[in-house]
């Protein structure tokens, strides 16, 4: 036991014994996601970045010098990714609120789930500053936490799946630029990190790893040689390796994955920097995915990862169920900061997750653990046929 920072000792988190723990990390977040949505009727219509830090601020999670705030990036940083007139035409369309439609088409602004509204180019370009100062805050080793981060689905020229612009290719770019050799990104959501293994399809000091529920968008189109993207005989350049999964993935399922193929994969690359990106939405009480994972298997694989480089960047991700991402998340920082998860949350956090509105058919009759409590019942189950099938595979030269 230690003391951090006038809170009073800090319980090691029970993922983390045995391990080497990072120095105390730190969390990266910014005040632009309070106040702004992708507009009524959106699935990011949700509290999401600000909920979790407010709920992590309810738990006394913050000690002093912690919570770093973000810095926005700028066109010369976004660039380094994206095209100039890229980044332009989301800098019109949020000065306009309107973008011409070959503009839109072009880009994918304004369209197809890429809305436009008032922070379309602030908001990313948050995350993306915020990606930025975590790799340089563990460019001579640390862990962080960029919550507001994890857009892995955005292309150099357009906007895809939410994403406008891609803050882990940007981020994984910086670390490359500090002296990095070996970089694994390690992607959990539950949607294909294709805009990340597309990045660094011919770069072998990038080693992808994707796990993500099979036949889910964007899983649907081709390489040059035929193969599904995101399909398990996907491996990019090489450097990649994709892990579908079935529907109603369990924890034992999910655990078996990391264990079995994610930390020897791991192992054998010996990283100089983990990136994950913890998109909750392979939560089983998500309604963007069949998946059905409970917070504790996202909390352990960040855990079982966390020790094996010396460098660790963790984000957010999808996640659209509000109750269940701000809890997953901040126990994702609970985890990574060797916080012990309470039984029970303390009134003040059980206040806030009470006076939260969400009319999704879901949301409309909660049960009592989206508000008393952190951690969701453990989902055991058989480890089916399919999953063994993708550890082999994985595995496999």
């Amino acid at each position: 036991m230690f003391d951090v920072g006038g809170l009073g000792p800090r319980s090691v988190h029970p993922y983390l014994c045995g391990m080497t723990p990072h120095a105390f990390p730190k969390f990266i977040g910014s005040e632009i996601y309070r106040d702004s949505s992708y507009g009524s009727g959106h699935p990011l219509a949700i509290p999401r970045v600000s909920l979790t830090i407010d709920l992590i601020r309810a738990l006394g999670w913050f000690p002093d010098g912690t919570y770093v705030d973000s810095p926005r990036a700028g066109m010369n940083y976004l660039t380094r990714f994206h095209t100039p007139d890229y980044v332009a035409a989301l800098i019109d369309a949020e000065a306009n609120q309107d973008a011409p439609d070959e503009i839109r088409k072009r880009h994918n602004i304004g369209i197809n789930g890429n809305p436009i509204f008032p922070e379309m180019f602030k908001r990313p370009a948050t995350a993306a500053g915020g990606g930025r100062l975590a790799a340089e805050l563990v460019a001579d080793g640390g862990a962080v936490y960029n919550l507001g981060g994890g857009q892995h689905h955005g292309r150099p020229d357009q906007a895809s799946g939410f994403c406008y612009f891609n803050e882990p290719a940007l981020t994984i770019g910086v670390l490359l630029e500090q002296g990095c050799e070996r970089i694994f990104y390690l992607d959990i959501d539950a949607h294909h990190g294709d805009g990340v293994q597309d990045a660094f399809h011919d770069d072998d000091r990038v080693f992808t790893v994707s796990i993500h529920e099979g036949g889910r968008w964007p899983m649907s189109r081709k390489d040059q040689s035929a193969s599904q993207v995101g399909g398990l005989h996907d491996r990019a350049g090489g450097m990649a390796r994709n892990i579908p999964v079935p529907p109603e993935l369990n924890d034992d399922e999910f655990e078996a994955i990391i264990d079995g193929a994610v930390l020897p994969s791991i192992s054998d690359f010996s990283p100089d920097a983990i990136f994950v990106q913890c998109g909750a939405d392979a939560l089983a009480d998500d309604p963007q995915s069949k998946l059905a994972l409970s917070n504790h298997a996202l909390w352990r694989a960040v855990a079982r990862v966390s020790d094996l480089s010396p460098r660790l960047i963790v984000s957010g991700g999808g996640g659209y169920n509000p109750f269940s991402l701000a809890r997953c998340w901040a126990g994702v920082w609970g985890t990574m900061a060797g916080f012990e998860i309470p039984d029970y949350l303390p009134d003040d956090a059980q206040q806030l997750l009470r006076d939260v509105t969400w009319t999704h058919r879901r949301g409309r009759t909660p049960p009592d653990h989206w508000y008393t409590t952190l951690a969701d019942p453990p989902h055991h189950g058989q480890i089916r046929s399919e999953v063994k099938d993708v550890i082999k595979a994985t595995l496999m030269p």
